[in-house]
């Protein structure tokens, strides 16, 4: 197939209809598609850039593609340049920080070709026109769905459309969530994205289901494996403490929109971050009470999938951690408890969690005592039916051998992540060892495959580190009491806080090693820690001994010096193979095309997945398989499946009805031209007072900008009120606004941290060698409280009470530094937006900053502003060091080649170059021990 209007014809490797449809509609217009996930995204975007890069006079951008993206274009663009010969193709090319200067990126751009950048990069380029616009045959977005107005993409496709009318700009979408909330979110993401058409691709797109439903459909064939009696316990009960959670957070915080907070979007991957997005705008204000619920309920909500997937060992070693992490500190009162801790649900998870493992041994003989312990490592009742699966897949292949086909042969078994399937390759190797125990009475009965060997040594494994952990326990509980005795004040020896850290810095400890025989509970009615006898621990160790096959057992990783590798290594037949990887989003297409499985075992079911088997069956006409698909009934593995397909097509539908009520409003021409008539007036200062003068210049205002401020929104909006911005390597402040006008901005934590290491003294310091007015911008988050609140350690903290320590909040060091720094102003800014407001008013009526005096000052009066150093990652690493000041930095820049060289100098060899006392602190920094705290 020839591609539209290609100068020269290409082979495409996109064999299904709803592919080629997407394809031509993509050549001829500009459009923003949302594709359903698993659907091939980027191999039509690899298809659509080979077009571009095979007629070889292009110079096309791809923005916002992650490093694996980017691996993933590269190679199938060098394979599709083979395929189709292509003289001309050039292939991708990636330009991120790590090694391409301002000079060689120059060359890159001339020579045009595809490449992907970073979007910090890309924006300085466009706005310095290192990279002309105007050059660009068309710029392709991925991940579409994170183009906010206030985002770096935003910024470059505002700044490409300005200058570049005629240019493509393609955008991709596989993630329709984000499309769906807000108010008209489609039109919105659309005006950002300077687009007019949306094209919309789900499973239930007509020509997709004839694509994947025709003749060549997998052979699927489903199995639902009942849970047992415990996991089905444990789950009922995780999901009662989840539903009191909900129900607590729902009580205590009245005033929320509070729809979705039940317990069927309580499985959705992102609920815990819902819920805090709700609560962020006074989370200072809410109690305590609630945030240790949400805290919670991610907790939980791991649990519910740990039941699932983790072997009965790994789970109590799992709830044992967590259970020491949420218990209070010795002498606590019962505020600082979780609150499920006091539910019977608690009480049933963590019992039968235990009874899964080993139980009280009930024939008691002379030797053992009456509390004796056995073990009875249940196993999880998929293993048992995958065993069954592979012996299935055997037979067949014995007694039917299969037609001569393109697939390898090879059994591909999927799981949700890397810790199943180190489980479940333990348990292949190692379901025919039997471990010898004393009932040798079994007469040569079948052997069926068991994974008691792998959960006996699990076991083992888990009762040492049982024991250390005890230890450890009663070491910190002794620890605490001499801390509590040796408190100053009596208030905060009754509390329970250790005399030193602040409670809330502590991570919170379990107390003493209470030894009951049942997990009982604690006087505060919360569920106690069950610490086993040691005579009990010694007979469970006595049951699990390493018996003789066991010994036997090759260990798992042995060095081998490879020398004689000929003689004994040679390449696997793919037909012996059994592949267990983990799901990968679009890295398993390339899974499936490398591997060409005969037969897939999904272990857990992934929606995108099965559509990634729908679209490699129906693109092979000759490759057959067989798919078996795992799923516990009744589980929440089941229902989370089903809630994401379900989620999925709700959002299409929603999208596919806003668009087509949709009016798309551009403020501007959709290319981003001004009105000229506009221009004028708004350079027209209208707040002129009797005889001020009257500053109408065609030309609109500039502001200079720090590079290593596009990180923020800020230039952004200032770009979007016409103003040009300059990006510079600026040794002083962030934003030069006039001559006389430097501003340092810093984000709440930046000015907590700088305030922390004292960078912010010598940054005051330096503005006011260089400038008339120097400004602190202190800018809060547009969705959080416009207040010092949160970040002020009075609030609720008992080291106000205490006499010996001084307070160390925000208030207090702001007001020193304006007291040594009496004339420098403090802007307080609610949100980006603002300040952006705010900037505009300082300019008017000043004169436009100079760019080059701007880079030159801090830096000494013979050096260039061209020869400035441009490694940005070392610089900022170096910057924060403790006696590094932007002044003397230079010094070490030019003696030392990198951060390790400046590490390991000595302070003799520091004092030439930055004195004496700055020698010494780089020199403390960079030798102090990481683990004595009272160094």
């Amino acid at each position: 197939m020839s591609a539209n209007n290609a100068p020269q014809p290409v082979k495409l490797s996109l064999p299904l209809e709803y592919q080629q449809h997407l394809f031509q509609e993509l050549r001829a217009e500009d459009e923003l598609v949302v594709i359903a996930k698993g659907l091939g995204l980027m191999r039509l975007v690899t298809n659509l850039l080979h077009s571009y890069d095979a007629a070889g006079n292009n110079l096309v951008i791809v923005v916002g593609a992650e490093e694996r993206e980017n691996a993933w274009i590269g190679g199938a663009l060098a394979e599709s340049a083979a395929i189709s010969m292509a003289p001309k193709a050039r292939g991708l090319t990636v330009v991120n920080t790590d090694f391409t200067s301002v000079a060689a990126r120059e060359k890159m751009y001339a020579k045009g070709g595809i490449y992907s950048i970073t979007s910090r990069i890309l924006v300085v380029d466009l706005l310095t026109s290192l990279l002309d616009p105007e050059t660009i045959t068309g710029l392709i977005i991925l991940h579409a769905e994170k183009v906010i107005a206030t985002s770096l993409e935003a910024f470059i496709l505002r700044v490409y459309r300005q200058k570049n009318k005629k240019g493509f700009l393609k955008a991709f979408s596989d993630n329709p969530d984000p499309f769906t909330i807000g108010f008209s979110p489609l039109s919105t993401m659309m005006r950002n994205l300077f687009l007019r058409k949306a094209s919309l691709w789900p499973r239930f797109h007509v020509t997709v289901a004839s694509s994947l439903e025709g003749k060549k459909k997998a052979e699927v064939i489903e199995l639902e494996i009942p849970m047992t009696e415990a996991m089905r316990d444990i789950q009922t009960a995780i999901m009662e403490c989840v539903e009191v959670s909900i129900h607590e957070l729902k009580k205590g915080n009245s005033g929320l929109e509070m729809d979705d907070w039940n317990l069927d979007s309580a499985l959705l991957k992102n609920f815990d971050v819902m819920v805090r997005r709700q609560l962020d705008p006074n989370w200072h204000r809410v109690s305590w009470k609630t945030k240790q619920i949400v805290s919670d309920l991610t907790v939980l909500r791991g649990l519910l999938h740990s039941v699932l997937a983790l072997d009965c060992v790994s789970f109590l070693q799992h709830l044992d951690t967590i259970h020491a992490a949420h218990s209070p500190q010795p002498g606590s009162t019962r505020q600082s408890q979780s609150p499920w801790l006091f539910l019977d649900a608690a009480h049933t998870i963590f019992d039968t969690a235990k009874r899964r493992v080993y139980n009280a041994n009930t024939k008691a003989t002379a030797k053992s005592s009456i509390d004796s312990l056995r073990p009875v490592l249940e196993e999880q009742p998929k293993w048992e039916l995958l065993a069954e699966i592979l012996e299935e897949i055997d037979r067949d292949l014995y007694f039917e051998p299969p037609m001569r086909d393109d697939s390898n042969g090879t059994i591909l078994i999927m799981c949700s992540d890397e810790a199943t399937t180190r489980q479940l390759r333990d348990y292949l190797q190692t379901m025919h060892v039997e471990p010898k125990t004393e009932s040798e009475t079994k007469q040569k009965r079948e052997h069926k495959p068991s994974a008691a060997f792998m959960m006996r040594k699990r076991l083992r494994g888990y009762l040492n580190w049982k024991r250390e952990f005890a230890q450890v326990s009663n070491a910190l509980f002794a620890e605490n009491q001499k801390a509590l005795e040796g408190a100053v004040d009596p208030r905060i020896a009754q509390g329970g806080y250790k005399g030193k850290a602040p409670a809330n810095k502590r991570r919170r400890v379990r107390g003493g090693g209470a030894v009951g025989t049942a997990p009982g509970r604690n006087a505060n009615g919360t569920v106690a820690q069950y610490f086993e006898k040691p005579n009990e621990v010694a007979e469970l160790m006595d049951e699990v001994q390493i018996t003789e096959g066991e010994a036997n057992q090759k260990a798992d990783i042995i060095a081998d010096p490879l020398e004689d590798m000929e003689d004994y290594f040679e390449l696997y037949e793919m037909q012996d193979l059994v592949v267990i990887h983990a799901y990968d989003g679009d890295q398993d297409e390339h899974v499936l095309e490398e591997i060409k499985p005969r037969y897939i075992i999904m272990y857990e079911p992934d929606a995108s997945f099965i559509r990634r088997i729908e679209v490699y069956r129906s693109s092979h006409n000759d490759r057959n398989v067989r798919v078996y698909f795992m799923f516990y009934g009744g589980s929440v593995e089941e229902q989370r499946y089903l809630a994401t397909v379900r989620r999925e097509k709700d959002s299409f539908t929603k999208l596919i009805k806003e668009r087509a009520s949709m009016s798309i409003v551009m403020t501007t021409d959709s290319h981003g031209v001004e009105d000229p008539q506009e221009a004028f007036l708004r350079t027209v200062n209208t707040r002129i007072a009797g005889g001020g003068r009257l500053a109408a210049t065609a030309q609109p205002p500039r502001v200079v900008v720090d590079v290593r401020e596009f990180r923020s929104s800020l230039p952004s909006l200032l770009h979007g009120r016409n103003m040009i911005i300059v990006p510079c390597m600026l040794t002083v402040g962030d934003y030069i606004l006039s001559p006389n006008i430097c501003v340092e901005r810093k984000s709440i934590s930046d000015l907590i941290s700088s305030f922390k290491d004292g960078r912010l003294y010598t940054q005051a310091e330096t503005m006011f060698q260089h400038y008339k007015n120097p400004m602190l911008l202190i800018e809060f988050d547009q969705n959080k409280s416009f207040t010092l609140e949160p970040f002020a350690d009075l609030s609720g903290n008992l080291k106000s009470v205490n006499p010996n320590e001084s307070p160390s909040d925000l208030q207090s060091k702001l007001v020193l530094l304006t007291l040594a720094f009496p004339r420098l102003r403090v802007v307080w800014s609610s949100s980006p937006y603002q300040t952006a407001e705010i900037f505009e008013g300082l300019k008017s009526q000043q004169d436009e900053p100079d760019p080059v005096a701007a880079v030159r000052a801090g830096l000494d009066k013979n050096d260039r502003a061209e020869d400035q150093a441009f490694n940005l990652e070392p610089h900022e690493m170096l910057g924060v060091v403790p006696g590094v000041t932007p002044k003397n930095i230079k010094n070490i820049t030019l003696e030392a080649e990198n951060v390790r060289e400046v590490a390991n100098m000595e302070v003799s060899e520091l004092e030439p170059l930055i004195g004496i006392q700055a020698a010494r602190q780089v020199h403390g920094f960079f030798n102090r021990n990481l683990i004595d705290i009272d160094d």
